[in-house]
């Protein structure tokens, strides 16, 4: 018998309704318990007829059996589309507002990965994925956690980049809350407005600096949303526990604020004073409204505010900038899985920086952290790095560098051209962080692989359009001997008969682990050691069969095991240092990982451990 005939079943279901309705009690004898029926009665049990869900749209004169059915199809939590087998359709009085075919998720799944490859534009791609978020959670969330490789360039970067910049075309539905500057003394109020109250984890940005486009105003939401939807399809945090937030403070982008369809605050940024109490009172409001150990992340915002309010911020409340702290570590588990290769120690190797902003000061930071921890002062390790931003090369002779890269200053001449530092330094590495397109040109290739017998390259920046080589480019200039690294995809390279795969060292190999083992402990601040801690953990997860393509992370469709390996480590780190504040201590820290995950699937009957995808 097919899936959604009637027959001898549908008759079964038609007297199980008859009998809920009228009982209040799921009757299923003959037939064995379904689990998803009983939840769909419990549920209509539960709630009034006719009151309303979560985006629900509202209308009038609409009768209470439609408006109690189409509550359960608008709502995204509850909507399984076609899913719905005849038992729930008829409980929920939605019999007959769908077709008659009843299809598995499994089904449903296929389906979405067969429209998704009828478009040829990523940005469509991002579009009806994002309708997919707004009509059925739990299928978007199981279709981007079993197909990541495909998945992730498109929620994240680099087409969330283009998402952003089309943000007020492609802007459909709310989500996420939009506060303003105008909102100061109010922000309370409007966290009061979001629909759930049990919120555990937020991403926050400004817009000032999204990703390597600049300033994006309020465009820059579809960072928040896209982090979040990756804390859930790679680590299973639960949907509803996680809230993007946009803080509008206005935008220097003269482009936007001429756009007729910018849909922020068409002003100059706010900055200053007014600034810092804005943020000030967000951060209270948060605490207020969601308690203490709400997880605050910080996302894009520009230099001159990353580093200022993440000293200010970071012992007081439960927050990161993955800007700096996670884009460090897994830069660092990178150069850390790359030591297999080379042969070397982190101390034995010299670093030379293109760029000196939020990411590269984190990332030298963590490295000189890493060097310490093999057994050599911090003022030897901190004279491993060099570092260059679009002035040249940080040298004592310059008055114009930031305090947290002092440490970097070195005695030196004033070189500007970056050939010209790279035979100075002679350095073993490279990193880029820039956001200079085509800046690790064929000359500097070239000279790094005459340097080192494997010259390691990273071209970290984001999007594909800003990283400062290609890995096709890396390769070919070094004779196939680069081991190399960036922060948005590339392709595998065939070179001379041999296949590389470029390892992608994007954030979500170590935010989403490090966001579940911190709520799951209850950890109140995240501290660099927890950054460092992320790191060695992802590069031991690092096979030998990786590296042997060139590959410096484990392949994406491995993140769901990394973010549960890492969320463990964080979690035993916690009770062992005491930072952890939920008791009691769990024996079997694995299982109390995995019960905490969200489950995708339309059925409630979990097993005993819930298994995600290997």
């Amino acid at each position: 018998m097919i899936a959604g005939s009637y027959g001898y079943y549908g008759r079964i279901a038609w007297g199980k309704v008859h009998t809920a309705r009228a009982l209040y009690i799921p009757k299923l004898s003959p037939m064995k318990a379904d689990h998803s029926f009983i939840r769909a009665v419990s549920q209509w049990r539960k709630r009034r007829l006719g009151q309303h869900g979560y985006h629900t749209v509202k209308g009038d004169n609409i009768s209470h059996s439609i408006l109690r059915g189409l509550d359960h199809v608008r709502d995204p939590r509850l909507n399984k589309g076609m899913g719905f087998t005849i038992e729930e359709r008829m409980t929920l009085g939605i019999h007959g507002l769908l077709p008659p075919r009843v299809k598995t998720q499994e089904e449903q799944v296929s389906m979405c990965k067969d429209n998704i490859d009828r478009y040829d534009l990523d940005i469509n791609k991002y579009i009806y994925l994002c309708d997919l978020q707004d009509r059925n959670e739990r299928l978007f969330y199981r279709l981007l956690a079993e197909n990541v490789e495909q998945m992730m360039p498109i929620v994240y970067t680099p087409t969330v980049g283009l998402a952003c910049q089309k943000f007020g075309l492609i802007y459909r539905r709310p989500r996420g809350l939009f506060i303003t500057i105008n909102d100061k003394g109010h922000i309370y109020d409007m966290l009061k407005n979001w629909p759930e109250s049990k919120v555990r984890a937020i991403v926050v940005t400004d817009g000032e600096r999204i990703l390597g486009l600049g300033d994006l105003g309020a465009y820059g939401m579809g960072i928040p949303v896209g982090k979040l939807a990756l804390y859930t399809a790679l680590a299973g945090v639960k949907p509803h526990q996680c809230l993007p937030i946009m803080l509008d403070v206005g935008t220097n982008n003269a482009e936007l604020l001429q756009d007729p369809n910018y849909l922020g605050l068409k002003q100059n940024r706010i900055t200053g004073e007014a600034y810092d109490e804005f943020l000030d009172e967000f951060m209270d409001a948060v605490v207020q409204r969601y308690g203490q150990s709400t997880l605050i992340q910080f996302e894009d915002f520009a230099l001159h505010n990353s580093f200022r309010l993440l000293n200010k911020y970071q012992l007081k409340y439960c927050t990161f900038n993955d800007d700096i702290q996670g884009t460090a570590s897994v830069a660092l588990a990178g150069l850390s899985a790359s030591l297999r290769i080379t042969e070397t120690k982190m101390m034995d190797n010299t670093f030379l920086f293109l760029g000196a902003g939020g990411a590269a000061t984190g990332i030298a930071t963590l490295i000189v952290r890493a060097m310490v921890h093999d057994g050599i002062s911090e003022a030897d390790a901190a004279s491993r790095i060099w570092m260059t931003d679009v002035n040249g090369l940080l040298c004592k002779s310059r008055s114009d560098i930031r305090d947290e890269l002092k440490k970097f200053v070195k005695d030196a001449p004033h070189l500007k051209n970056f050939v010209d530092i790279i035979k100075h330094v002679k350095p073993t590495a490279i990193l880029g962080a820039s956001a200079s397109a085509g800046a690790f040109n064929e000359e500097v290739l070239k000279l790094m692989a005459k340097l080192n017998k494997r010259p390691v390259i990273f071209a970290l920046s984001n999007p594909t359009s800003r990283a400062e080589c290609t890995a096709e480019q890396a390769y070919t200039h070094t004779d196939g001997r680069a081991v190399f690294a960036s922060g948005s995809p590339f392709d595998p390279v065939k070179y001379k008969g041999k296949t590389f795969i470029p390892g992608q060292g994007n954030n979500a190999y170590i935010f989403p682990g490090v966001a579940l083992g911190v709520l799951a402990a209850g950890i109140r601040h995240i501290t660099d050691d927890i950054f460092f801690l992320a790191a060695k953990t992802l590069a031991e997860s690092v096979a030998e069969e990786d590296l042997a393509v060139g590959r410096l992370y484990p392949a994406q469709c491995q993140i769901h095991r990394v973010s549960r390996v890492i969320a463990k480590a964080v979690v035993e780190d916690g009770y062992k240092t005491g930072a952890a504040m939920t008791y009691p201590e769990p024996k079997d820290k694995t299982r109390f990982i995995e019960n905490q995950l969200y489950d995708w699937s339309y059925s409630t009957a979990l097993p005993a451990v819930w298994k995600w995808p290997k």
